[in-house]
């Protein structure tokens, strides 16, 4: 486990956040129903967020800590890089969609980072899958490096 920054350690001790198999990072699911779902979510530097797609919509809420960044490979090929945070000047975003089938990965631009997300319909592993880095470098070229450091060996 990564040794935390205390103050990522107190979020953590007071929302009950475990780590998330796969995907990495501490999470703990706040609410489960037929129509919808909602964790929270926490990465510490050098912890990411592994590359994956789902099959339902996911709504990303930032809380918290340092900025996101977020990298999004979608299935016609086109790829981009979105960060949430407070800073609106510097065009950072509080909230983000993620439409489903899109390969989405992220990292905390400095020590830890805290956010929700939201998934409607409601989050089911077999609508979990991990990108494959070869497979993905060759589809995504420009961001061959990018995807080196948000998948996993």
């Amino acid at each position: 486990m990564i040794e935390l920054p205390a103050e990522a350690a107190r979020w953590v001790q007071h929302l009950g956040l475990e780590p998330l198999e796969h995907e990495g990072g501490l999470f703990r699911q706040m609410h489960l129903d037929e129509h919808s779902s909602a964790i929270y979510y926490l990465l510490a530097s050098p912890d990411f967020s592994a590359l994956h797609s789902l099959s339902s919509t996911e709504v990303y809420h930032w809380y918290a800590g340092s900025p996101l960044e977020l990298l999004l490979l979608h299935p016609d090929g086109r790829s981009e890089v979105k960060v949430l945070g407070p800073d609106l000047d510097a065009g950072q975003l509080p909230q983000l969609v993620v439409p489903p089938d899109v390969m989405q990965g992220s990292s905390p631009q400095s020590d830890w980072t805290l956010i929700g997300t939201t998934m409607s319909p409601p989050f089911q592993w077999d609508g979990f899958k991990l990108g494959e880095r070869d497979a993905l470098q060759s589809q995504f070229p420009a961001q061959a490096d990018r995807i080196l450091t948000l998948t996993r060996a």
